[in-house]
């Protein structure tokens, strides 16, 4: 049968091969080839601009943040409203050929930067050999551009959500661009791509950094807290997505209305800084990991706002309710715009959100984190008297991201089984699966120490770094951290990417390797950096102990 598309970007890709009639995640065909389209564009965008910066010409910030927002609008479960990524893909198409005017020498470009095309061809163009994962027929050659694409998305989140708080890096835009070029050029080898996808995972530090930067600049550094898990009187609006810009204006926004404001999955952590703890009407985290939206955001009663990716096509009860902003669409759905530097207009949320009733209480009681680098740093001495004395024996980095398939019950079971003289660091949506366990604490130590959102697994390199140094040691792989990470999307790729251009070795990932790893790819991991996939939970235990 013939493929109506192919994707294969996300961990629960069709049988671990790739979707091919439509996506798990609910992406149609149509706007599967709409995105193909996009990022064919946004390469040949790149390949204009990184020509330009050869010639010694600047590319400015407004087109660099279209590049990453077209690549963020493309990340699974962020965009699915067609209509809005062809308005991209127009809008880049017009860039790019104010761009190649001012290009010198024109005739080493590849055939993407010098493509132009009205709507009405467009489907054409996306269908042709020319666009797509399959374009490029070499096996390991399409793996490794796939890996550096991927990886490349998840920096452009990390970079959009930076530039957000108006935080920028010129460098790192330079190189995102000059990387995403390089995928279109046929004349690198394997062995270049292997390169440049450790120099990917170089700048996925950086941007990591960046937006540290830009988020505890603007919001002071994350603190150990306690979040309400319950519900109030007071109809709410929920918030969910990662990008806390668009927290701080609808907070502000809905001072003295009477409506309260609620996080959901990656929003959590936002508890934790203490600029948010100033809004009285910041009442808690309402629910779970995105997978889970379905039956949560028709619970809650009122309005949802999605600033980012990890939308669930949504049910017709609330689809009425359910509001996009930033890179984040759904047809249907109100979306609300607003550039970089400009207040958004949440008036219109609020004012639904006052016709609705209060949320459906789900659940009772508190969950803590906020442990970030600084706190972390903090509690250093504490912890590393508790490892010299045995009384902590191993730390596991369980970052990354939570999902709907029953093999990730894994993690749930494996945080419950570790020995009690263990510590989980943690970051992302995958926390989810056991930050309600109550697994205790060693020495006031909580077993459980959340870092934040995917965003802020920076915490977590630093903080294996910190040790490092504390210890005395020449090589980060002689701590007692052991990584067994879950992985969904493409901000999964470059974390990974980034530990291992900090040297970290011997990553479990799971539940399933990537799907776009050919076995040459995959085989070069493994052999370089020992990467490997999960088996059972007995059995990882006793390996990851020494047993």
């Amino acid at each position: 049968m013939e493929n109506k598309m192919f994707c294969y970007q996300c961990q629960e890709t069709a049988g671990c091969k790739g979707c091919t009639m439509s996506g798990v995640c609910g992406k149609k065909p149509d706007v599967a080839a709409m995105q193909d389209l996009l990022i064919y564009a946004t390469k040949g965008l790149s390949a204009v601009t990184t020509q330009l910066r050869k010639e010694g010409k600047e590319v400015g910030k407004d087109v660099n943040h279209l590049v990453s927002v077209n690549l963020f609008t493309t990340i699974t479960n962020a965009n699915f409203d067609k209509e809005a990524i062809i308005a991209r893909i127009k809008e880049t198409l017009e860039v790019k050929e104010n761009l190649l005017a001012q290009v010198k020498d024109a005739s080493v470009l590849p055939a993407a930067a010098v493509w132009n095309g009205s709507e009405d061809t467009f489907e054409a163009k996306a269908a042709s050999d020319e666009v797509g994962v399959l374009s490029t027929k070499d096996e390991d050659i399409r793996s490794l551009r796939e890996l550096i694409t991927y990886g490349l998305k998840g920096l452009a989140a990390y970079t959009k959500h930076a530039n957000a708080l108006l935080e920028d890096d010129p460098e790192t835009d330079a190189f995102l661009q000059e990387a995403l070029a390089k995928t279109l050029d046929d004349s690198l080898t394997v062995d270049d791509l292997v390169a440049l996808t450790l120099e990917t995972g170089k700048y996925g530090v950086n941007g990591m950094a960046l937006l540290d930067k830009a988020n505890t600049q603007a919001y002071g550094n994350p603190e150990i807290t306690k979040v309400n898990i319950g519900v109030g009187k007071n109809p709410g609006i929920l918030i969910s997505g990662h990008d806390l810009k668009d927290l701080e204006m609808l907070l502000e926004q809905t001072q003295g209305t009477g409506v309260d404001v609620y996080t959901h999955s990656e929003m959590l952590p936002a508890h934790y800084y203490p600029a948010f703890k100033k809004y009285p009407n910041f009442v808690g985290n309402y629910g779970n990991a995105w997978w889970k939206q379905k039956e949560e955001f028709e619970s809650f009663n009122g309005p949802i706002l999605m600033t980012t990716n990890c939308i669930v096509p949504p049910k017709d009860s609330y689809k009425d309710r359910l509001f996009t902003t930033g890179a984040a669409g759904y047809p249907g759905c109100k979306h609300i715009d607003g550039a970089y530097g400009e207040k958004k207009d949440f008036s219109e949320i609020i004012e639904l959100a006052k016709k609705c009733p209060a949320p459906t209480q789900i659940e009772q009681g508190e969950i803590v984190g906020g442990f970030a680098h600084e706190q972390v740093f903090a509690l250093a001495d504490t912890i590393v008297d508790a490892v010299k004395s045995g009384a902590i024996k191993r730390f596991f980095v369980m970052a990354g991201c939570d999902g709907r398939q029953k093999s990730r019950e894994y993690y749930a079971d494996f945080a419950k089984a570790l020995p009690k003289d263990t510590v989980i660091l943690t970051a992302g949506c995958a926390k989810y699966k056991y930050n309600k366990l109550d697994l205790g604490d060693i020495g006031g130590v909580p077993r459980v120490l959340d870092a934040g959102q995917c965003n802020d697994s920076y915490s977590l390199a630093l903080i294996a770094l910190k040790l490092k140094e504390v210890f005395g040691l020449d090589d980060i792989n002689d701590l007692p951290i052991s990584f067994n990470i879950a992985w969904y999307e493409q901000k999964a790729v470059i974390v990974l990417l980034a530990l291992l251009y900090l040297g970290v070795k011997n990553i479990h990932l799971g539940p399933t390797l990537p799907a776009f790893l050919s076995p040459n790819v995959a085989n070069v991991l493994v052999q370089n950096f020992g990467i490997a996939g999960i088996g059972t939970v007995e059995d990882d235990i006793k390996l990851f102990m020494g047993e």
